[in-house]
């Protein structure tokens, strides 16, 4: 996900998109603790996601 794709979003939709990727997170976890996880770098680039979402998020707040 680019910056600038998140940047086009409204604040409900980055919400979303926040709890989305955290549940994505939460199951890349779990999966990478049973050894069912294929691609580990998978949970850096959620994460990445995640602070890329929250950074712009912040941003928009310090906007207003």
């Amino acid at each position: 996900m680019k910056a600038n794709e998140v940047r086009k979003m409204s604040a409900a939709e980055l919400e979303t998109k926040l709890t989305e990727l955290k549940k994505d997170l939460f199951t890349l976890r779990m999966q990478h603790a049973t050894n069912q996880l294929d691609n580990p770098v998978q949970i850096s680039l959620v994460k990445k996601d995640i602070a890329r979402v929250k950074t712009i998020i912040r941003e928009k707040q310090l906007e207003r």
